[in-house]
């Protein structure tokens, strides 16, 4: 694998961590209030345990990228980063919110182009 490969796999992980973390342990905290544009504590406090949820499904991702740069697997990338862009272009669409997509799915699509053009 290359190196620039390599680095944007690598990115799309560490990304899929931090949302880990930002929905598992900062719903709540102001943090991940800001990040997530929540309406109150109030409501983040009630949706916290989906948040939680939905954090974990990142950390899979996260796991699976990872797992694809340690042996070295082209089809284990590309099936992740394209359940990355699946998800980046839904929640996107579901939120109406573009910068979603800029934020998750442009590197994984960017990623997945070198793996194929590679």
């Amino acid at each position: 694998m290359n190196t620039l490969m390599l680095f944007l796999i690598g990115f799309v992980a560490f990304e899929h961590i931090y949302f880990l973390v930002l929905e598992m342990f900062l719903w709540t905290k102001p943090k991940g209030i800001k990040t997530f544009g929540l309406k109150s504590k109030e409501f983040a406090e009630e949706t916290k345990v989906l948040a939680a949820n939905q954090g974990l499904y990142n950390g899979f991702l996260a796991a699976g990228l990872i797992w694809s740069l340690i042996i070295e697997s082209h089809d284990i990338s590309i099936f992740f980063l394209s359940c990355v862009i699946v998800a980046g272009i839904y929640g996107a669409y579901s939120t109406k919110n573009i910068r979603l997509f800029y934020v998750q799915a442009i590197p994984a699509i960017l990623a997945l182009l070198i793996i194929m053009f590679n």
